[in-house]
């Protein structure tokens, strides 16, 4: 198996959709520089910050778009190994785009970087949950779009309706900050027990006879 893993690296590279997550980092990156714009943009930095996670969030949830999804699904590599190797070639890039994004925010205006990073996962690991979510239980070969809508629906409406005694998105200087990364590190446990659980292969349904 770890041979025939490594044979499947540069195959499953090909078929990663980087164009699209490239023009999601770039648009996150652009974001993240609007901070260095002015002082005016010092207040605003958090919330910059967070756009530009969300962007690059959006990119993500297109990294299972497999147009050959039915025709690979005969292969003898398991499901769960095509999975991880697409995520795995995927987190560098990520560490990458993360590193530059943050360095992009000045550092007065720039939020705690662990707490920030660790909002940042979740909504990655979010994204790509959402995308597996959409390959177990239905059958389209491009899970990016629904899975992309469904992750800005969730921002926006937790935004707006998320109870204040649980809120995730708080700023700095509110006395919540550290309670609301505490519920971070739930989603982010939550979020990556479900990915597991949906990247794995669907139970087949038993045959009436």
């Amino acid at each position: 198996m770890p041979l025939l893993t490594r044979q499947l690296v540069l195959p499953v590279h090909r078929t990663v959709p980087w164009g699209t997550v490239g023009a999601a980092g770039a648009a996150g990156l652009l974001l993240a520089a609007l901070t260095r714009t002015g002082a005016t943009a010092e207040g605003l930095s958090l919330y910059l910050l967070r756009a530009a996670i969300l962007a690059f969030a959006v990119g993500l949830a297109f990294l299972l778009d497999d147009p050959a999804r039915h025709t690979t699904a005969a292969v003898p590599t398991p499901r769960p190994v095509r999975v991880a190797l697409r995520v795995a070639l995927a987190v560098p890039a990520a560490a990458a785009w993360w590193t530059v994004a943050l360095l992009l925010v000045p550092p007065g205006a720039r939020p705690p970087v662990g707490d920030i990073t660790l909002e940042a996962g979740a909504a990655f690991v979010l994204a790509m949950t959402g995308a597996a979510a959409a390959v177990r239980f239905s059958e389209v070969t491009r899970p990016g779009l629904p899975a992309a809508v469904g992750l800005l629906a969730t921002a926006v409406l937790a935004m707006l309706f998320w109870p204040g005694r649980w809120a995730l998105f708080v700023t700095v200087e509110d006395e919540r900050w550290a309670a609301a990364h505490d519920r971070w590190g739930m989603v982010l446990a939550g979020a990556v027990i479900l990915g597991a659980v949906c990247a794995m292969e669907p139970v087949r349904r038993r045959i009436r006879l």
